[in-house]
């Protein structure tokens, strides 16, 4: 067993190992604070075969004993990952699997799991950290070690590592990973932060690593086995050779077929023909032919970007594709459009809700509502293949949530605009980053439907491709130079600043300069697409839809939310059910009336205020008489509302039996003379005689 604790930014931080799940290949327990979580890495002992790609899988879970829960629901048990589970899973994944040699091909699984929650510190970062950690232990070969950080600023300063109740207060928080020489991934949104604040933010959390890499390294000499060997892939001089010869200057020719589809089909042409004119030299070798062919076509692409400062589609490093917007696409949604740039395309539809349509989120920090969603979706037709529908993937899951961090910052406070908001946005088309067309159309969208953004905000994908010491950053990259280029650099955000990030770089030695370059390309091609977005609509409608659900807001005293609610919801559901308004309650005494139709939202207000209405001295009503006495009569002025009319009040002149001029069920005119404190109304039919014959 062995241990290793430092003090991390004021809170302890340590990784053991030895003590718990030890037959893992590696396993780590990870605390700071009093969060703890255990991280294993488990990989088969043979390699699959016929395959090219290395499979490794990642899972985080959250057990809910961890905060001293129980699990909602009817098995009372933790089911399927959370979206929070999710996002936490993708972003150990990221950083991690460039990191695998070329030739492993073993199943490779890490499982994270939250053990203890202290409400203070997540467990994401901690996973992070023990995913390293276990595998730099176990006998699975890894070129690590990798660290985790997160980074918030509150009151301008940068915090590393701040509590969940100080990110409250934090206009910025950004999760990185990275190795001893380079940030390798990075997750996070902001506040409308300019972009100097970011690299600065970056660069410090990519320097608090340090202690993080030195534990790993201690815990690696002190308890690592020995790792695995690994056969890389043998490379055949002469057949790679082969290759480039007979793909050479028709592969240029192809990679310049404009047109996705175009091009891929002239690139596969051309691989058919090299495949055609080695068959007979290389026999049962079709594999290694195709995957030489792979790697020229990178290299083709990646000096073509170099040298000629030219990309596959004719476009300069800086130039965006050509945009269309179009608003008011669908008759009968709240607020629609479509965003398209080059061949990427999203439909985004915005729909108006009222607090009942909030999202309750069951988390382990406390239950929470969520007034504004995000959804992404990714079918298979938008890059023109076929696959069974299914839920929603990790991919959709992760796209979704940072298109939804870039619009969140914008957003109007819920006291100014007290709508529950979705968005869905449909990828129709894909051939670069769909994620940033999905916030220009959520945005459009917001617009259309009359959302008073603070406002507008885009998104563009960056790129990076580096031979030597000649660097070059792509803007508004296109799917091929995503997938053979260095980094994938996402930035949204208004005319202002930064509003989300997300980063994946595949090299080493990117430096403080080249990233802000970056940045700062990434803001001039932003600003250019805002300004196409301004065209198709420059700012919210001042109207909503017609269609869209009109909600007025009223104030009770919390002692009369019984009297709307009634006995088993009995009043509320009548008002409901008789005007078509939808009414939401709130225990502070606010209630929401929403309806699109005026009239229906007018009779459910008049109704809740009768029903609410308080008894003013002095003010005549029109009430029924519900009980005769001896000494009066009990009238109903509003409704559960009674008082008593004295046989003394009834006329000015003197009665002998009451019933001689009331029986139940009749109307009369009745004057409040007084509410005593017990709530107890004294009315007067005589003085409201007086006062509407006083007039004639």
């Amino acid at each position: 067993m062995k241990k290793i604790e430092i003090d991390f930014h004021g809170r302890q931080l340590s990784i053991e190992t030895g003590r718990l799940a030890k037959q893992a290949g590696g396993a780590a327990l990870v605390q700071y604070g009093e969060t703890v979580v255990l991280v294993t890495a488990t990989a088969a002992r043979e390699g699959r075969e016929g395959i090219d790609f290395f499979p490794l899988t990642v899972d985080y879970q959250e057990k809910t004993f961890a905060a001293g829960k129980i699990p909602g629901g009817f098995f009372k048990r933790e089911g399927r990952l959370g979206a929070h589970e999710v996002l936490t899973s993708r972003l150990i994944d990221r950083p991690l699997r460039p990191l695998f040699p070329a030739g492993f091909k073993c199943e490779t699984q890490i499982v994270a799991t939250l053990l203890s929650y202290d409400k203070e510190n997540d467990g994401d970062v901690l996973a992070l950290i023990g995913a390293s950690a276990a595998l730099e232990i176990s006998d699975i070969p890894f070129d690590g070690p990798i660290a985790g950080v997160r980074v918030g600023r509150v009151d301008g300063k940068l915090l590393v590592n701040p509590t969940l109740s100080q990110l409250a207060e934090s206009d910025l928080q950004l999760i990185l990973a990275g190795s001893r020489d380079a940030i390798v991934m990075v997750e996070g949104g902001a506040n409308v932060v300019p972009e100097d604040v970011v690299l600065d933010a970056l660069y410090l959390g990519h320097e608090a690593m340090g202690p993080i890499f030195d534990m790993q390294t201690e815990l690696r000499k002190a308890v690592g086995k020995p790792k695995r060997s690994v056969t890389a892939p043998v490379v055949d001089d002469a057949l790679v050779a082969r290759v480039r010869e007979a793909a050479k200057g028709k592969l240029v020719a192809a990679q310049a077929t404009s047109g996705k589809f175009e091009r891929g089909d002239a690139v596969r042409e051309v691989r058919a023909g090299v495949l055609e004119a080695l068959a007979a030299d290389f026999p049962d070798r079709e594999r290694e032919i195709k995957s030489a062919f792979e790697g020229y076509n990178a290299e083709v692409l990646r000096q073509t970007i170099v040298s000629e400062k030219k990309r596959i589609d004719g476009r300069g490093l800086t130039d965006v594709r050509p945009i269309t917007c179009e608003v008011q696409l669908l008759p009968r949604v709240h607020g629609s459009a479509v965003f398209t740039r080059g061949e990427t395309q999203a439909l985004v539809a915005a729909t108006l809700g009222t607090s009942s349509d909030e999202q309750k989120i069951d988390a382990l920090g406390g239950e929470y509502y969520k007034r504004f969603m995000l959804h992404y979706n990714f079918p298979p037709y938008s890059v023109g293949e076929t696959k069974f529908l299914r839920g929603p993937s990790r991919r959709e899951i992760g796209h979704g949530n940072l298109a939804e961090r870039a619009v969140t910052a914008v957003l109007p406070d819920q006291a100014d605009f007290p709508y529950t908001i979705r968005l869905v946005s449909e990828v129709l088309e894909s051939n670069g980053s769909s994620s940033m067309a999905t916030v220009c159309g959520s945005i459009l969208a917001l617009m259309d439907a009359g959302v008073p953004i603070k406002a507008p905000v885009a998104g563009i994908a960056m790129g990076l491709i580096r031979e030597g010491d000649d660097v070059r950053v792509l803007s508004d990259i296109l799917g091929d130079e995503d997938h053979l280029g260095d980094m994938d650099f996402k930035v949204a955000g208004t005319a202002e600043g930064v509003t989300a990030v997300q980063m994946d770089i595949k090299i080493g030695g990117v430096t403080r300069e080249i990233m802000r370059d970056a940045l700062y390309q990434a803001r001039e091609g932003r600003l250019h697409i805002l300004e196409c977005m301004g065209k198709a609509l420059p700012q919210a409608r001042p109207d909503m839809s017609a269609h869209a659900p009109r909600i007025t807001t009223l104030k009770i005293s919390v002692d009369r939310i019984r009297d709307v609610i009634g006995p088993g919801g009995k009043v509320i559901r009548a008002i409901t059910a008789d005007t078509g308004a939808k009414v939401d309650v709130q225990d502070d005494g606010t209630i929401f009336v929403a309806s699109s139709d005026g009239e229906s939202m007018q009779k459910a207000i008049d109704w809740i205020q009768s029903v609410t209405a308080e008894a003013e001295v002095g003010k005549i009503y029109k009430g029924v008489v519900k009980k005769v006495m001896d000494f009066g009569a009990f009238v109903e002025i509003l409704p559960g509302t009674d008082g008593l009319v004295h046989i003394s009040q009834l006329a000015a002149e003197r009665v002998e039996k009451v019933r001689d001029v009331l029986s139940e069920g009749d109307e009369v005119m009745v004057k409040v003379l007084e509410v005593d404190r017990s709530g107890k109304i004294r009315l007067s039919r005589k003085e409201a005689l007086g006062a509407s014959a006083a007039p004639a």
